[in-house]
């Protein structure tokens, strides 16, 4: 579970295109990630901590998140196992996806300071995704900067 988390933060990709992501894909501080909608693969910056992530994890196969020596797991087992793992977290995680976590991307994006464009770049997300995600976390910022909510 914690690699498919660090790969969808990481890329801030959808979970169907980071379960097929190959170590190919990875060359020190580059990766080439899918932009499912468009079709299109582009070449982009890997962020450190999922550059450091990546490698110190064993490679098993050709893919990240490998079914067998040339296969990827699948979309449908790593959310099958995602479901799994999330219901022995209790009924208060039940509202949490995988699909969340490229929310998370944004939100971490925005308040390391990115601007809109910045984050679009790396999600492929639509401004009005961006602009709702990113008010998310100037209220977090805002509330941390407040006497008495410090982080």
């Amino acid at each position: 579970m914690r690699s498919i988390a660090e790969l969808i933060l990481g890329t801030g990709l959808r979970p169907g295109a980071a379960v097929e992501m190959s170590w190919d894909d990875f060359a020190g501080d580059r990766m080439k990630v899918l932009d499912e909608k468009a079709g299109e693969r582009i070449t982009t910056h890997r962020p450190h901590d999922l550059r450091t992530y990546l490698d110190d994890l064993p490679k098993r196969g050709a893919y990240v998140l490998a079914k067998n020596l040339t296969q990827p797991i699948g979309y449908s087992a790593c959310e099958k196992a995602f479901r799994a793992w999330r219901a022995t977290l209790g009924p208060e995680a039940k509202p949490y996806s995988l699909h969340g976590l490229r929310k998370l991307t944004i939100i971490r994006l925005a308040e390391a300071g990115c601007s809109e464009a910045e984050i679009q770049a790396v999600t492929k997300q639509s401004v009005e995704t961006v602009v709702y995600y990113r008010t998310r976390a100037n209220r977090l910022a805002l509330l941390w900067a407040a006497p008495g909510h410090r982080k």
